[in-house]
Parts: structure tokens; C-alpha cells; sequence
């Protein structure tokens, strides 16, 4: 099983603390509690992947703070990254 971090218990992503696989059990801590989630993609290490499924248009929230806007719908447990979520929007 792999290892994530959520930053705050506000977000929708957590970081991979190691390279993960599709299909890999990944595991971060919250509030005390640790929850188990499989991953959709592949995701690099240090990279955020979602925990929850987030539709297009929705905030991507990291930090307790929203760092982009989805593209396009992101699984829960896949990589979010500049393939599916625009950070751009948020300085125009």
C-alpha cells in the first residue's frame, strides 16, 4: 500500500508521498482516521490525486485553498494535473 498526505481536511487531493501504479491501495490519514482509496491512474510522487470524484468546473482544493479548476471530470483516485485541472483561470 502507498502513502499520501491530505494538507487539510478542506481539500479534494492528496499528495503521493511515493509513485503510484493504477490499481494500487493508497492510504493518508485525516482527522485521525486513515482512509483507503485504489488509484485510477498512474500518479508521480509528489503529485496530488483525488479523493473524490470532481466534475468539470469544480474547484480543485489544496492547502485548504482552491488551486485550479477542473477541465474535465477527475475520477477519485486519479492524477490532477495540468492534463484535467487549469491553475491559469484563477489569476486572470
Amino acid at each position: 500500500m502507498k502513502r499520501a498526505m491530505m494538507i487539510n481536511p478542506a481539500d479534494n487531493v492528496v499528495v503521493a508521498a511515493d509513485a503510484i501504479s493504477k490499481g494500487e491501495e493508497v492510504y493518508y490519514d485525516v482527522n485521525g482516521e486513515r482512509v483507503v482509496l485504489t488509484a485510477a491512474t498512474d500518479v508521480p510522487v509528489y503529485h496530488k490525486l483525488t479523493i473524490r470524484d470532481i466534475a468539470k468546473g469544480e474547484k480543485v482544493v489544496k492547502y485548504g485553498c482552491t488551486i485550479g479548476v477542473a477541465t474535465a471530470d477527475i475520477p477519485k483516485g486519479a492524477h490532477a494535473h495540468v492534463q484535467n485541472f487549469d491553475s491559469e483561470s484563477l489569476v486572470r
